[in-house]
């Protein structure tokens, strides 16, 4: 599919309803973004986790990593599991390619939950400069203990263990010199859209006020005390996306 094997689980798949597509952030896995969150998600509704390029099981492959390339992979995967329509959770990473599915095929997505991402990072200053910059020192940055989990989570399943550094290589870029969407394509997402950010995030707290207000239909959430690594944090998050999901 599109010159890569993508990989995907299905968790409750029984149930009825739309199903919800699950994207994590850079440098994660499906689980480790999400684990705290998946047994009172899948216990309403079917949730398909899937792995980017370059992350978890999906090998990374001869080609550019991009946003857009990751996001005709995901409508792919729709196409072969003929779903005409589902939810979108996306973290980080994840809601960068989330939204650029919902651009490029609106009508795929009912609801979009956007937690810790942006429009674009270099779009009225989306990210702080200590992002960019990668200052390590910031207390906006990933710990040492927090960048060593993400390469166990890696290793543990990744069909080339020794890829971890040369992905994140590949995709940094890729997110940081993303430029984001003009004013009027987010316009034209109409969808319900719950954004979520935490306060001590990459993303500027400005940036996401004005996410708000550039979506018809978007509601914004500010979680205390939480980094960017904290966002998917189930005291908080789990009941405002249950709530948000259910028609």
């Amino acid at each position: 599919m599109n010159g890569i094997d993508l990989y995907y689980e299905i968790l409750g798949a029984d149930l009825p309803g739309p199903p919800l597509i699950m994207l994590h952030g850079g440098a994660y896995t499906f689980h480790l973004s999400f684990d705290s969150l998946l047994p009172a998600l899948a216990a309403e509704r079917k949730v398909i986790g899937v792995e980017l390029q370059g992350h978890g099981h999906t090998a990374d492959v001869d080609r550019p990593f991009s946003i857009r390339q990751c996001a005709v992979d995901v409508i792919a995967l729709l196409d072969q599991l003929g779903i005409e329509q589902a939810g979108f959770f996306g973290y980080s990473l994840g809601g960068l390619v989330s939204t650029e599915v919902a651009v490029l095929a609106p009508d795929r997505v009912g609801r979009l939950v956007l937690a810790a991402a942006h429009f674009g990072p270099t779009r009225s200053k989306g990210y702080y400069p200590e992002i960019t910059a990668l200052e390590l020192t910031s207390p906006r940055m990933p710990t040492e203990e927090e960048s060593m989990a993400m390469q166990r989570a890696y290793e543990d399943v990744a069909p080339n263990p020794e890829d971890f550094f040369p992905s994140i290589q590949k995709i940094q870029p890729a997110v940081h010199d993303f430029e984001g969407w003009p004013d009027d394509q987010l316009a034209r997402l109409t969808m319900p859209v719950l954004i979520i950010l935490g306060d001590t995030d990459f993303v500027r707290l400005e940036h996401a006020v004005e996410m708000k207000q550039l979506l018809p239909n978007a509601q914004l959430a500010i979680l205390p005390g939480t980094k960017h690594l904290q966002v998917i944090r189930p005291d908080l998050v789990l009941p405002m996306v249950s709530a948000f999901l259910r028609p």
